[in-house]
């Protein structure tokens, strides 16, 4: 196992520092403390050539421009709040409108924009990097001070760790989650369309044109979005026009179960990953529209990569009925997700 840390720049007077993570069998993973970003993700196909399967760009500065959350861990409300405001404890809280009048993401300096305290961690089977933030009583709207901690951790089964820990002196609303946008096939092919979904989730909660939940919950069966048996992305795709991004309800929740499986066919590599939260956000990069020229100056086009961010549900903090995101005083936000990497 190796960790490789240098700084790269800086930012408002503190150092951008990239961490380089790689384990026994060449997997290589880049962190930065910018966002708590992953920056890239280098893994095998099926006879052993390593490519890069997640968009970005080379160089820290290209993410302070138009940047879709890429490799970003975002909050402190991944997803979206209507209105961009919510009701708790009798006093309503106006946040940051950032997509037209919604919350997106933890708003306009999300977690993804901010510089997190950063420091290897590693034990005996894995290495990797401990991000720690404190966003302050008010920020973006969000009552209480929230400490917050993400580490990632690589190992020699070929998992990646995402294991996130968070308190508050006052009740508030957290939910944190990765956004990684990936392309199992690399760079050799400039869509997603062909790679085989597997999602284990049999109800979904409908939206309306903006995005919000209704608070209806409905089945999967019967529609586009059923990935109970693996298909390609692309197979049902012209049934929805603006294509997949939806939040699913995980069939497993509260233990660290499978969520979803993607295999690309021609590189023949696998992802799987496991979390603990009780729904997943399935997006199928339906904004990307080429003007984002990313890693080797690569136009990132329509449908060029996926997203699988496990998380509470859109607009949870407005919707009673949805599993809480609530966060009280003494005690402990706890979420894991893992990314499994193999070939067939």
């Amino acid at each position: 196992m190796k960790l490789e840390e240098r700084t790269v720049a800086e930012y408002h007077g503190r150092p951008v520092k990239f961490f380089d993570l790689e384990n026994g069998h060449g997997l290589r993973v880049r962190l930065m403390n910018y966002g708590a970003t992953l920056i890239s993700l280098h893994i095998p196909d099926r006879t052993g050539r390593l490519e890069d399967i997640t968009l970005g760009f080379d160089s820290f500065e290209d993410y302070l421009g138009n940047n879709p959350y890429f490799g970003a861990t975002v909050g402190r409300y991944a997803n979206r709040i209507g209105g961009a405001r919510f009701v708790l404890g009798g006093q309503e809280y106006l946040l940051a409108r950032n997509e037209g009048p919604n919350h997106l993401h933890g708003g306009l300096k999300g977690f993804d924009k901010v510089m997190w305290e950063a420091g290897p961690v590693s034990d005996s089977r894995s290495v990797g990097v401990r991000f720690n933030y404190l966003s302050p009583d008010g920020d973006e709207g969000y009552p209480g001070n929230l400490d917050c901690q993400v580490t990632y951790l690589l190992n020699e089964n070929d998992e990646l760790h995402l294991a996130y820990l968070a308190t508050t002196d006052r009740p508030t609303h957290v939910n944190l989650s990765h956004h990684s946008y990936f392309n199992l096939a690399g760079s050799r092919k400039d869509n997603i369309l062909e790679h085989e979904l597997q999602i284990m989730a049999s109800r979904f909660t409908p939206a309306d044109e903006r995005l919000i939940p209704t608070g209806e919950i409905k089945e999967v069966a019967g529609t586009p979005l059923d990935f109970l048996k693996p298909r390609s992305i692309g197979q049902r795709l012209k049934e929805l026009p603006a294509g997949y991004d939806h939040n699913f309800i995980l069939d497993s929740r509260g233990e660290l179960a499978l969520a979803a499986r993607v295999v690309e066919p021609e590189s023949g590599r696998v992802m799987e990953l496991y979390t603990t939260e009780p729904g997943l956000q399935f997006y199928s990069g339906n904004f990307l529209d080429g003007t984002i020229r990313g890693k080797g100056g690569r136009p990132y086009g329509r449908h060029s990569a996926f997203c699988l961010e496990p998380q509470h549900f859109p607009d949870s903090p407005n919707k009673p009925q949805f599993p809480s995101t609530v966060l009280k005083p003494g005690e402990i936000y706890k979420s894991l997700t893992v990314f499994k990497f193999l070939t067939v």
